[in-house]
């Protein structure tokens, strides 16, 4: 037999050995045995565990929380989820699309008021950003805002949505955001933080992809350019400067629309940094800038109006 063959004949028995156990521990839950599954569950893991087995407890761990869910055993199904994170924290594991949404899952199923869910967002998004000291995985950050968004947790939606790539989406769910919390007078300022910020994440590709999003499918937004609100013009002519980065073109812009810059005090701040990134700006000694986007707690960052 050739170590190949051997190899999947190997994974195939652990596979079947994992299925029995399963049953095993299924059977327990349906009879509502839940804090002796649980703690068999626990002991399983951490024998799978001692013998490198990380694959396969990882996937007992992961089918265990989705069955906890499914009856309702918030505590015992995000204690397993938490284990899932310690297998791939100490095995390695690569980073790819199936286990984020398997993170991303087990996150939707959590209850959005409990401590679990903050801890699990947390570690789940160190751990997806590789140890390269990034702010997570854009993938997993979507797949969050996309939950949060259902949720109708439009602010931290917001937030999860400027750490991925998807552009559209957050301008979809920030033309929502909108008209369901918002005042008629505020459409363009819901848009013009999430361009900012976009822009101070240096990730032009977003903001303009927001911008046009938000400004052909809001329902109280005229056809533009132009517009009839100042500052969505402001928008448009910065997102051409941030193309063309001519220092001049950048300054009499921020001084010819300072009337509507001032209607948030963020503005000048956002703009003092993206001045830095695209136009050679030299940065200002004392700057709060660098609390905005990041420092904090990626879970507990609001970035509202």
């Amino acid at each position: 037999m050739s170590e190949q063959e051997s190899l999947k004949s190997s994974s195939a028995r652990n596979r079947g050995g994992v299925q029995r156990v399963e049953g095993k521990l299924r059977a327990s839950v349906e009879r509502g045995d839940y804090y002796e599954a649980h703690q068999m569950y626990r002991t399983l893991f951490f024998r799978y565990m001692s013998q490198s087995k990380h694959a396969e407890a990882r996937e007992l761990m992961y089918n265990g929380a989705l069955l906890f869910f499914s009856y309702n055993q918030q505590n015992s199904a995000a204690d397993l989820s938490m284990l899932v994170l310690e297998s791939l924290e100490k095995s390695g594991a690569k980073v790819d699309d199936e286990t984020l949404e398997h993170l991303a899952k087990l996150f939707s199923l959590m209850d959005p008021n409990s401590p679990e869910r903050v801890a699990f967002v947390s570690r789940a998004i160190k751990w997806s950003s590789g140890g390269s000291g990034k702010l997570g995985h854009p993938k997993l950050h979507q797949l969050l805002a996309l939950t949060l968004w259902k949720e109708q947790n439009y602010s931290e939606s917001r937030y999860h949505f400027l750490h991925s790539s998807d552009g559209e989406g957050c301008a979809q769910m920030l033309v929502e955001y909108s008209s369901a919390r918002g005042f008629h007078g505020e459409v363009d300022m819901f848009v013009a933080q999430a361009v900012l910020q976009f822009l101070c994440l240096k990730n032009k590709t977003s903001a303009l992809v927001v911008f046009t999003t938000y400004t052909q499918k809001h329902p109280s937004i005229e056809k533009g350019p132009p517009f009839v609100q100042p500052l969505l013009n402001f928008l448009w002519f910065l997102l051409l400067a941030v193309d063309g980065g001519k220092l001049t073109v950048f300054t009499v812009l921020c001084e010819q629309y300072q009337p509507s810059l001032k209607r948030d005090p963020m503005y000048n701040e956002y703009l003092d940094r993206i001045g830095q990134l695209f136009f050679g700006v030299p940065p200002k000694q004392s700057s709060s800038y660098g609390g905005l986007l990041g420092k904090k707690h990626p879970y507990h960052l609001h970035l509202d109006l």
